[in-house]
């Protein structure tokens, strides 16, 4: 089974009677979350109204046909069911079924989740004191409840759950941090396990891994204001690459398979999911026509390749990818 995007799905859905390929978005302008079914006939994408108009982090769990966002609207976590029965009928009628409290954090970025842990990376704003924050929430049939919360002393956006480790970008610089074993690390100031630099990377900010072909795959938006300095980084073998290079050292370029260019129609690239299974690369492109979900054969060698879909999706923020 496949969960993957900027944030991760690693709970432990075992019902496997019927196949399932799926892709998510949501938005920070519609007040809508979008669903497409891989595997349907035609590519129709439905899309259903949220009762927050800016969301990031969207993750799917099928077992329980619960849709989780991070609200920026009102500051809390949101589960919403209700979605099978929704696209069977043709309706718009999610149900908002539980959310987090409003006072844990403003200014989400993205979620990862696992299993019934939920990770939230706060972005620092005046709002919330310019704190960058991780909060770890476990979810329940009836609540999320806030089990720990560190502070970061880098500017957060992306972040992925890999088994008990959890990996962040560095807004503003061309690295990502791994912390090993997060769980059973005290809340409060979090150090570390590892930090490197990206050669040839500008900025990060989405940020997915496949354990399955052990693939990392972080995305660059270069300039905020650029619509055509966007990019896409892979770095095949990762676990080996990552391991080799030391603490504040550099993953050079020649480890990498790169896609930037014109022909890329990469400007603001803010999250990816991959779907390991089909091959395909998902990327929520913020900038350019307003939003746009690109999608992308995976790469065997760099090169300045262009998306095989496009699809307009006003504010687009985030992507994720179920496949079981």
């Amino acid at each position: 089974m496949v969960f993957t995007s900027c944030d991760s799905n690693d709970s432990d859905q075992t019902n496997t009677t019927t196949a399932e390929a799926a892709l998510f978005t949501s938005s920070n302008t519609s007040g809508k979350i979008t669903y497409q079914d891989l595997l349907g006939s035609s590519a129709t994408v439905k899309s259903f109204t949220i009762a927050s108009l800016d969301a990031e982090g969207i993750s799917y769990n099928s077992d329980t046909d619960a849709v989780i966002v991070a609200s920026r609207t009102g500051n809390k976590l949101e589960t919403y069911t209700g979605l099978k029965s929704a696209v069977k009928a043709g309706t718009d009628n999610l149900v908002l079924a539980l959310s987090s409290l409003s006072t844990e954090f403003t200014n989400a970025r993205e979620t990862a989740v696992s299993g019934d842990i939920v990770v939230v990376a706060q972005d620092q704003l005046a709002s919330n004191g310019m704190v960058n924050k991780l909060l770890v929430y476990k979810k329940t049939t009836t609540s999320f409840t806030l089990v720990k919360s560190f502070t970061t002393n880098f500017k957060l956006w992306g972040i992925h759950i890999n088994g008990n480790d959890l990996y962040a970008v560095a807004d503003l610089t061309s690295d990502i941090v791994l912390f090993k074993d997060y769980m059973n690390t005290a809340s409060g100031a979090i150090t570390a396990t590892k930090r490197v630099t990206i050669a040839g990377l500008v900025r990060t900010h989405g940020i997915t891994y496949s354990a399955a072909d052990d693939t990392m795959i972080l995305t660059d938006v270069g300039s905020a204001t650029s619509g055509t300095d966007g990019g896409l980084v892979f770095i095949k073998n990762f676990s080996t690459v990552f391991a080799s290079t030391a603490a504040a050292g550099t993953i050079a370029m020649t480890n990498q398979v790169r896609i930037y260019g014109p022909n890329s129609l990469l400007g603001n690239p803010v999250d990816v999911a991959y779907d390991q299974t089909a091959k395909k690369i998902y990327v929520a492109e913020r900038l350019n026509a307003g939003g746009e979900v690109l999608v992308y054969n995976y790469p065997a060698m760099s090169g300045d390749f262009a998306p095989t879909t496009i699809r307009l999706e006003a504010g687009v923020t985030s992507v994720f990818v179920l496949r079981k």
